[in-house]
């Protein structure tokens, strides 16, 4: 029977979240591995600390990342994490349950973000269901660009697990706006990669129903201040996004 587990982490200047996530993992783990991209801050000094299984590689994709991690990992079943990820102690003691019973299938989670200070419960964000318990055998990460997407053989539904995966996104809005420029260029040369071709208007009119959708359908004005700032900044780099493309299109004529 499956009763231990593996818990990955990938890194890159991760000093404010890894020690954090470690000890949010340690308590429902059997192995802690951590691949860390060459970080210059004191990520890796914090994570031979915490005498984690560190192993450093060049960055080459979401995807490959963490495939690779899935080949490290001693057990079969896997509890994959970001960095600035942290499990609840509900959802520690539900992994605790199935480790007794022994793992079968795959297992969901419920994420819960928070954004400059504050807890988000609408915007689009909550609930965000994710598989993050799964046997590495039968699971692959895929995405060439972004948005990393794990397939699992046989399509299983998963067991959504109790409690929260607490992700401690963004703690300014800088921050928010640089990452989701990144994602956005990500985004853009993945589109162009598949023959996604737009004209000049797409940029404005997609982040305004961008706006639209998470501050009005998805309620994001319960979520105060924080939920018009989401919708702005996701709306602002909707714009990037597009803008990038059809500056692909133009280099590619």
């Amino acid at each position: 029977m499956n009763k231990k587990l593996s818990s990955t982490i990938i890194t890159f200047n991760e000093e404010r979240n890894i020690e954090r996530c470690i000890d949010a993992l340690r308590p429902v783990s059997d192995e802690i591995i951590v691949l860390d991209s060459f970080s210059t801050d004191q990520t890796v000094e914090l994570c031979k600390q915490k005498g984690v299984r560190l192993v450093q590689r060049e960055w080459k994709g979401y995807a490959n990342a963490k495939n690779y991690l899935n080949q490290l990992a001693t057990h079969e079943y896997i509890f994959s994490v970001d960095a600035d990820e942290a499990p609840d102690k509900e959802l520690q003691e539900q992994i605790l349950i199935q480790k007794e019973k022994g793992f079968v299938g795959v297992y969901s989670v419920n994420r819960l973000t928070n954004y400059c200070g504050k807890w988000i419960k609408h915007s689009g964000w909550y609930p965000d269901v994710k598989t993050r318990v799964f046997p590495k055998s039968k699971s692959e990460w895929q995405g060439a660009f972004v948005h990393e997407e794990l397939v699992i053989d046989g399509n299983p539904s998963p067991q959504l697990l109790k409690g929260h995966l607490f992700h401690y996104s963004y703690y300014n809005h800088k921050e928010h706006r640089e990452r989701a420029d990144k994602y956005s260029a990500l985004t853009a040369k993945k589109m162009f990669a598949n023959g996604k071709r737009v004209g000049p208007l797409k940029p404005y009119i997609s982040a305004f129903g961008r706006f639209v959708a998470m501050y009005f359908i998805k309620l994001g004005f319960l979520d105060g201040k924080a939920g018009f700032h989401i919708a702005r900044i996701s709306a602002q780099s909707n714009i990037f996004k597009y803008k990038e493309l059809i500056r692909l299109q133009h280099e590619g004529n």
